[in-house]
């Protein structure tokens, strides 16, 4: 898959300015660009389709999929290369593309988001971000907030 640019370049003018001497008036050039991962096509600016090409091996990804190959790189246990996070989550876009759309739309997208809340949860838990997480207390009845000892200082030791 390759990115399309849509050779139909708009110019949009910022409001007008008015400075003492002359009017001023900026104009920017807006280009359409198709994501490679997903087909999602965004208004981009031709600088910053530069930049998201020269950071993806000249592929063009939207910000959804630049998050997603981000979060890739991430979740993997050794430490892999943003090609390779790139290549899986294409890859990823591709089986999902070629099953086809889901029957009830609404429904998957509602299951999907609970699949990353999931996700998320579980991952905090597991690196132990979040300190203050209920739990059981003694009596198994009541949640109480787990509290996050001090092992020592982070301040050196101040001799009088």
């Amino acid at each position: 898959m390759s990115a399309t640019v849509i050779s139909d370049p708009m110019v949009v003018s910022a409001p007008e300015t008015q400075s003492t001497s002359a009017k001023l008036v900026t104009q920017i050039e807006i280009e359409f660009a198709k994501c490679d991962c997903c087909g999602l096509t965004e208004e981009c600016t031709p600088g910053y389709i530069e930049r998201v090409r020269e950071r993806y091996q000249g592929k063009w990804i939207c910000g959804l999929c630049a998050e997603a190959v981000k979060d890739e790189n991430l979740r993997t246990e050794r430490l892999i290369s943003t090609e390779e996070a790139l290549s899986r989550h294409m890859n990823f876009c591709k089986k999902f593309m070629s099953s086809g759309p889901p029957p009830d739309p609404t429904m998957h997208l509602i299951s999907a988001m609970r699949q990353i809340l999931r996700r998320s949860l579980d991952s905090s838990r597991a690196s132990g971000s979040t300190p203050t997480s209920p739990t059981k207390s003694n009596d198994g009845e009541t949640p109480t907030r787990a509290k996050l000892n001090r092992s020592e200082s982070c301040f050196p030791t101040l001799s009088g």
